[in-house]
């Protein structure tokens, strides 16, 4: 794992301090202002993508605030990171419905460029279908 690097620091500064912590001030320090921002939801550029992370940091953060992340595994190559974490949390305020007060576990995967210790382009996979499933909103898959 490569987790010395700048480019996995500003992700786990956006994953710990930001979601986790509900810090919405991280977004301006860890990512460039010109942003371009891939995930669904928060997708857009610059000004636009800084505000949506805010945005989706504040929602997160108040439906999980005991939420906490662990990086498994991270490799690096030039200035692209590559995350694999896994996050777990206790719903208690809304997420696409009622709090549910159920505890959840899911797998997230981020891919950031980083120039100069700055986020210039994300593109985040958080197993939205987990959560969801976990917290009743789906009914679980048949194994």
């Amino acid at each position: 794992m490569d987790a010395s690097s700048p480019a996995v620091q500003a992700i786990e500064r956006i994953l710990h301090e930001g979601f986790a912590a509900g810090n919405t001030d991280v977004v301006d320090e860890v990512c460039a202002p010109d942003i371009v921002e891939h995930q669904f939801g928060l997708a857009g550029r610059g000004s636009e993508a800084i505000a949506k992370l805010k945005q989706g940091i504040t929602l997160v953060h108040t439906a999980f605030p005991d939420l906490r992340f662990v990086v498994e595994d991270a490799v690096t190559d030039g200035d692209i990171a590559w995350v694999r974490a896994v996050g777990s949390g206790t719903n208690t305020g809304p997420f696409l419905g009622a709090p549910t007060n159920v505890p959840v576990r899911f797998t997230v995967f981020d891919v950031a460029r980083v120039v100069d210790g700055r986020i210039t382009e994300h593109w985040g996979v958080p197993d939205r279908f987990e959560v969801l499933t976990r917290l009743g909103r789906f009914e679980q898959p048949r194994e």
